[in-house]
């Protein structure tokens, strides 16, 4: 049964963000309007069951106390402690101990690591994957950052995926689980004997925060440096230094940025990305037990180190960590992650549940 104080804390805290986004003043901060949206919208499916569970509960009240004089009455209170007893587990489980940044955007890296040519694009292949996945779910996908091999597959490439409206459970929620090695066993394109190789590419993801300004960047302990931006195969796209470098010296993140159109807008989008960096860093150094998340994502992409593994001949999906198996790589590939990306939500759910 859920305890009345953490309800009470939740109506008050609902009414008053209703009567801030009904004061109009509150929209003449972008930033202020988009937090305050965004806490309503965690919010609105807790609000939705409670206000279920009040209703099926004054219905039972009711019914229990017009039973003995109506047999219609008696033969819906069973059906009536059955709806009590499922919404006030609903309440339960959505009033449980959650990842604080599952509304949250994202920032994608993939990057290619052992095979070569064949990890390179392989790594292209994750990185439109998620882009279809993205796509079908309306969020928005902006490429910060590409560097092609020879072949068009991705040595490294940087992706912001965004929701376009406020959610309870974002772009974070679906896609936390994607950092880590994934392996892939196939016959390359650059295979003559029709052998099958493996190789592997690596993700990196961090939630991007709202607001960068939480993570304090010292200006001295920055290294930009600006370089003419490459496209697809080495070739010249820009003849103009905008592409952008920045290296945080007293942690050695990297971040580069050449897709916008001036250097100063890519310098400023890879300010943002390495805010999200820092605070993805700062978080895991703060909280031991987050470090067995992030931070263990990628050690080295190594074939070694996997969490999937994606099987060509056999059409085969493995998730390594859950015991997840499908034979539907073709859909999963074209952006049909749900099945997978729901079992592995299911699993942390359950890990939460028994840690409380």
């Amino acid at each position: 049964m859920t305890q009345p104080s953490a309800i009470d804390d939740i109506l008050a805290e609902y009414q008053g963000l209703e009567t801030q986004l009904a004061d109009p003043s509150l929209h003449n901060d972008a930033g202020a309007a988009r937090r305050v949206g965004k806490r309503f919208a965690e919010l609105a499916p807790v609000m939705s069951t409670y206000r279920k569970l009040e209703a099926v509960r004054d219905d039972l009240e009711a019914a229990r106390e017009l039973a003995a004089d109506d047999a219609t009455f008696a033969a819906e209170v069973p059906g009536l402690e059955a709806q009590l007893a499922e919404l006030e587990q609903a309440l339960a489980d959505l009033l449980a101990p959650r990842d604080p940044h599952d509304g949250d955007d994202v920032v994608l890296e993939v990057k290619s690591g052992e095979g070569g040519e064949e990890s390179a694009l392989f790594a292209a292949d994750l990185a439109r994957m998620y882009i279809r996945y993205a796509e079908r779910h309306g969020w928005k996908v902006e490429t910060l950052d590409v560097t092609y091999s020879d072949l068009g597959g991705y040595k490294d490439a940087t992706l912001s995926i965004k929701s376009k409206d406020a959610a309870r459970d974002g772009v974070w929620s679906r896609f936390k689980f994607e950092g880590g090695v994934h392996r892939v066993q196939r016959v390359p394109v650059t295979e003559s004997q029709g052998r099958i190789h493996t190789s592997a590419a690596g993700v990196l993801i961090y939630p991007e925060p709202d607001e960068v300004e939480q993570v304090q960047i010292d200006e001295t302990d920055l290294r930009i440096d600006v370089y003419r931006s490459s496209g697809k195969g080495g070739q010249g796209v820009n003849t103009t230094d905008s592409a952008v470098r920045i290296t945080h010296l007293p942690s050695g993140i990297v971040v580069t940025c050449q897709n916008e159109r001036s250097q100063l807008q890519n310098k400023a989008r890879a300010m943002q990305v390495l805010a999200a960096r820092l605070q993805a860093l700062a978080e895991e150094q703060a909280e031991q037990e987050a470090a067995a998340g992030r931070a263990s994502q990628i050690r080295t992409v190594d074939r070694s180190e996997r969490i999937r593994t994606y099987n060509f001949p056999e059409n085969r999906i493995a998730d390594h960590r859950i015991g997840f198996k499908a034979h539907n790589l073709d859909a999963v590939l074209d952006g049909d992650m749900d099945a997978l990306l729901d079992a592995l939500g299911k699993a942390e759910r359950e890990a939460r549940m028994a840690a409380e």
